[in-house]
């Protein structure tokens, strides 16, 4: 079975996103839009947070965040607990946070890498499966670190 996808972006990302959700809908997977609905100017870190929390209660869950160049929703979506976001721009990125960081939310530069790659780090980011091992003692550690704060 394949996962439940949150998909979030902003004005920069909206376009982007609609090509996303296509894409996985062919594949199979469920995805919730959970904004924005237009190419008019809005605040990243509201969509960023949307995705977050969705994932947040939905552990077998993930979420994909795209904006001008994905650093912001990163920024944004780390701030939530339990939240994993990595910005990839190329595949082997994409499926190395999986596999090693176990991240949960790929976050996507829509002004930095056109449709074509995008599509593909969405298809290596979902592909990849963590490796647990010496890497799971490294997310726990980064959890340590998370709830010091």
């Amino acid at each position: 079975m394949k996962r439940k996808i949150y998909i979030g972006a902003d004005s920069a990302g909206f376009a982007l996103k609609g090509e996303v959700i296509e894409h996985l809908k062919s594949q199979g997977y469920e995805c919730v839009n959970l904004g924005c609905d237009s190419a008019e100017s809005c605040h990243y870190p509201i969509f960023a947070s949307k995705v977050s929390e969705a994932v947040q209660g939905d552990s077998e869950s993930f979420g994909i965040l795209i904006c001008g160049t994905g650093i912001g929703m990163s920024m944004c979506a780390n701030k939530h607990r339990g939240i994993r976001a990595a910005v990839c721009s190329d595949t082997y990125s994409a499926k190395m946070t999986r596999c090693h960081n176990d991240a949960n939310v790929l976050c996507i530069g829509a002004r930095v890498i056109g449709s074509c790659l995008a599509l593909d780090i969405v298809d290596a980011f979902l592909g990849a499966e963590f490796e647990g091992g010496r890497h799971a003692l490294r997310v726990d550690m980064m959890s340590e670190i998370e709830n010091k704060a």
